[in-house]
């Protein structure tokens, strides 16, 4: 009984992140209609992004110490009630002021939601359930990031506002079913000055490699990974003259595959492996696919080549998330909170800039992004395995 009780409780929890990154899917194959709609300039879609991840960044360490101090359902149902109210006042904006002031919010919400999520799965899973645990996590991320393209470029057709709408009714389910059915996890008694111990010499180790190393492999390769995502579908669209079912199929089919390869493979791969190798590997072949699409010219292969560089981001996250969750110990809030800041900063400089050099030359974006992840594979380089105490 205890083992149903737990997987229905993971499912949940996979349900609400899927949501979420469902939200912020549905916006890629809308971007070209909307920035024509609105008048807009490619860097001001990347100030979006920008904004969203600014606001996750100021609020990320503050919403690490309180999944720990409050408990993670509290801050999954806050969570999704704010992306709910995000997506709402997206759908219903007219001037770009107040699609800055959603997508801050959704920041809010995106920082709620990712250290409590993964404090959760955390607490409920052996050493040995994790990687597996974590590749599901992974893999609803990804599933509501290939699925919310293709729902939002459907929707799309009867108007470019009703994506948001479907969103944001998703979210505030998502919100009320956390709250009733949702259980606190177990965890450890932990002695509040042990907590702020933990929390204290955490910022002390940030210095030391196990710890900088994979923070600064989290911030460069975010850079390069926002770079990536913000200006897909506006690439994709200037350069091929891509339509946003076009955007939505090859976004969906590429992801499918890549969610079938992740769930079979992930926890295999990293028994084999472990996670630093697999991370090394994955900004590798990234780097070299990134180069490869801007060369591309065929659909087919824009398809091959877009599967590829979405499989290894795929990869990528749950290898981070998994090793940071094992050298965590008794702060796994805390972790995913500097897990959540260090990503908002890559996050932030990466889709200003992709707008920037978008407006520029459409290759541009994609070039600084091939660098920047060869920059973290030469980084990766300098990490060694073993044990946080």
């Amino acid at each position: 009984m205890q083992k149903s009780s737990l997987n229905k409780t993971i499912y949940l929890v996979l349900i609400n992140l899927f949501i979420v990154f469902l939200g912020i899917g549905l916006v890629i194959p809308v971007m070209p209609t909307l920035m024509r709609e609105m008048h807009l300039e490619g860097s001001t879609m990347g100030y979006l992004v920008a904004a969203f991840a600014f606001t996750q960044l100021l609020v990320s360490p503050i919403a690490g110490k309180w999944v720990d101090t409050f408990g993670r359902k509290k801050m999954i149902v806050i969570g999704m009630l704010l992306f709910a109210l995000s997506e709402m006042l997206f759908g219903f904006g007219k001037d770009v002021w107040v699609l800055y002031v959603s997508r801050m919010l959704g920041g809010v919400s995106a920082a709620f939601m990712m250290p409590a999520v993964t404090a959760f799965v955390a607490d409920i899973t052996s050493l040995k359930e994790r990687p597996k645990a974590m590749g599901y996590v992974a893999a609803a991320i990804s599933t509501g990031f290939i699925i919310g393209p293709g729902i939002g470029g459907f929707l799309a057709e009867h108007g470019t506002r009703l994506p948001f709408f479907f969103a944001a009714a998703l979210g505030f389910l998502g919100s009320i079913f956390s709250l009733v059915i949702l259980k606190e996890p177990k965890r450890p008694e932990i002695e509040e000055k042990k907590t702020e111990k933990v929390a204290k010499s955490g910022f002390r180790k940030l210095l030391e490699p196990i710890y900088l190393i994979p923070m600064l492999i989290i911030l460069v390769s975010s850079f390069g990974l926002a770079a990536f995502e913000t200006v897909y579908s506006l690439f994709v669209d200037h350069k091929f003259a891509f339509t946003p079912k076009d955007i939505a199929l090859i976004i969906t089919v590429s992801g499918i595959l890549g969610v079938i390869a992740q769930v079979l493979s992930f926890d295999r791969i990293v028994e084999k492996i472990g996670e630093i190798r697999l991370i090394q590997v994955c900004m590798g072949v990234s780097a070299i696919f990134i180069f490869a699409m801007i060369k591309v010219s065929t659909y087919w292969s824009i398809l091959v080549v877009t599967f590829v560089i979405f499989l290894m981001f795929d990869l990528i996250r749950p290898a981070l998330t998994t090793y940071l969750s094992k050298i965590a110990g008794d702060a796994q809030g805390f972790v995913g909170g500097l897990n959540s800041t260090f990503t908002s900063i890559g996050n932030i400089i990466g889709p200003g800039i992709a707008g920037i050099l978008f407006d520029v030359n459409i290759d541009y974006p994609y070039v600084l992004s091939m660098y920047v992840l060869a920059l973290s594979f030469v980084i990766s380089l300098f990490w060694k395995e073993r044990q946080a105490n």
